[in-house]
């Protein structure tokens, strides 16, 4: 047997303790897309597509446990390989991928908005404690660093603060207004800043290595997510298109924009070899779907049940890709190996 061969006794331990952060993109993917489909679903046949009511329910319920598997698999991870958590918070790119906890822990607040307020509010608070100190800690990172570089930047870097973006979608409705403009205010800046490195990065560096290619789609996601939260703030929902004020317009159409530019690159995105990073298309489709889905309540306009329907089209062909690939990958022992 070759000395370099990983003998059945060992490799569950390895893959153990190669099971990366970054697995909770999944379950955020996930948890976007069902929240999409409860959107464009609706309520007592109310929605666009009412026929899809029972299934984002069943499509909840799969998330939470998803969440709640991924979760026990991963602090089983920290129990018994402590190293390996201290070695992902110190790279340069899974660092920004500890804030998926809470930004998921947001997304589920929003999915219960409509179903139990009670519950709601528990999964937002949770997420929004742990929004906040992800924030200090890792932007406290990037401040006193002494190992990062400028080809180490990609769109995966917005993930810290994007979180911050969600929290309104449910603190206004929960009457936390006040702290809702802050962490907006905050996501949006930072999103501001993060957006001009990463453009200076791109056009003035080495290419994103194909593993990272996929976070090219988070390009289009902070402002979509900016612009539903910018709309909850400012209370312009219920007064259709004229509640539309410019700020609100910039946010949609510079994500529709992104959103736009990045269908160019399907091509060369399909042509890279499957890593974990192909979720990072998961979550940016699904806040654009709901970006749409706003749209066209305010406007009620046929272009937006048209786009909508498109982007929760190409959402869930996406996802049936991303689930048939990635159980793939596990069959053929290609996940949880070391980078």
């Amino acid at each position: 047997m070759s000395n370099n061969a990983v003998s059945p006794s060992h490799e569950t331990p390895l893959r153990l303790q190669n099971f990366h952060i970054t697995f909770f993109a999944i379950v955020l993917g996930m948890a976007g897309f069902s929240l999409a489909v409860q959107k464009v679903g609706g309520q007592n046949g109310t929605g666009l597509l009412p026929i899809l009511e029972t299934p984002a329910t069943v499509l909840l319920y799969i998330t939470i446990a998803l969440f709640a598997l991924v979760a026990l698999i991963y602090l089983l991870k920290i129990v018994k390989y402590p190293s390996s958590l201290r070695k992902e918070f110190n790279h340069p790119v899974k660092i920004n991928f500890f804030p998926l906890i809470a930004k998921i822990f947001l997304v589920l607040s929003v999915a219960y908005l409509d179903r139990d307020m009670q519950i709601s509010f528990y999964l937002w608070s949770i997420g929004a404690v742990l929004q906040f100190i992800a924030s200090i800690a890792i932007i406290s990172i990037w401040i006193r660093h002494t190992h990062f570089k400028i080809e180490q930047m990609t769109p995966g870097w917005f993930i810290p603060i994007v979180g911050s973006l969600i929290v309104p979608i449910a603190g206004v409705p929960h009457g936390f207004i006040e702290i809702s403009w802050f962490f907006f205010s905050v996501g949006l800046i930072f999103w501001i800043a993060l957006f001009t490195i990463v453009m200076y990065r791109m056009f003035f560096h080495a290419p994103i290595p194909d593993r990272l290619l996929p976070t090219l789609f988070i390009l289009f996601a902070p402002p979509a997510i900016a612009f539903i939260a910018y709309v909850k703030l400012a209370g312009l929902m219920g007064h259709d298109g004229a509640g539309l004020d410019a700020f609100a317009r910039i946010l949609y159409y510079f994500s529709l924009f992104m959103f736009i530019l990045i269908l160019f690159k399907v091509q060369i995105l399909a042509k890279i070899n499957f890593f974990l990073s192909w979720w990072a298309y998961s979550f940016p489709l699904a806040a654009k779907t709901l970006a749409t889905i706003v749209m066209l309540h305010m406007t009620h306009s046929l272009f937006y049940k048209n786009l909508a329907l498109f982007e929760l089209g190409l959402l869930a062909l996406v996802i049936v890709i991303l689930i048939v690939v990635t159980i793939n990958a596990i069959a053929k022992g290609e996940i949880c190996v070391e980078d």
